[in-house]
């Protein structure tokens, strides 16, 4: 049975690492037509030949280590395609929705404005998941990734609210660290080592 398990896992790994390189090859190729804007075979056959090579010499440097310093590696290209074009989605929805935040707060004679530092750990283990969640914070306005640096996090928010759509004063994720860890299948963990100071 656990035999059956491995060669299961390995069969696993090789069909993710498949998909992996053939939609980096299929990338490449398609970022290299539109830019060459050739279509005749003797340039096709180029850009394929070329795409390959690519694709073979940068396969190691895109298998990324954990962000635990585990043994586990995961290849850069292999996520789940439909849920995360359904998570950028949501994400720009909440964008939307902190720049009318923002804009108000800067409109408002008085500068309601309360900055903030917040810490917290992440369990996340893919590094891909921890880019995705680090550009998001930094592209919704209000917010900014300050530092990561071993799964921990140093967000500066511009108000309270800010802050505590990403840890509430309970030490608890909010729904953004929540959705990208759903995304990735991976844990979220919870605000361990949470910090926040106002007039930052």
């Amino acid at each position: 049975m656990n035999t059956e398990r491995t060669v299961d896992s390995k069969n696993n790994i090789k069909n993710a690492e498949y998909k992996h390189l053939a939609i980096l090859f299929i990338t490449l190729f398609a970022f290299w037509v539109i830019l060459s804007g050739k279509f005749e075979v003797k340039f096709l056959v180029m850009g394929l030949v070329t795409c390959a090579v690519v694709t073979i010499v940068t396969r190691p440097l895109l298998r990324l280590p954990s962000a635990k310093g585990t043994d586990r590696s995961f290849l850069a290209f292999d996520i789940p395609y439909g849920r995360y074009a359904a998570y950028w989605v949501w994400l720009l929805w909440q964008i939307i929705k902190a720049n009318i935040e923002v804009a108000l707060i800067v409109l408002n004679p008085k500068m309601p404005i309360d900055p903030q530092i917040v810490t917290f750990k992440s369990a996340m283990e893919d590094p891909t998941a921890h880019a995705t969640l680090a550009n998001s914070i930094t592209l919704t306005p209000g917010t900014i990734t300050m530092d990561l640096e071993e799964n921990i996090y140093v967000i500066h928010a511009l108000s309270v609210s800010a802050a505590e759509s990403l840890v509430s004063p309970e030490g608890q994720l909010g729904e953004l660290p929540l959705r990208v860890a759903k995304v990735f299948n991976q844990e979220a963990g919870e605000g361990i080592g949470l910090q926040r100071g106002g007039n930052a």
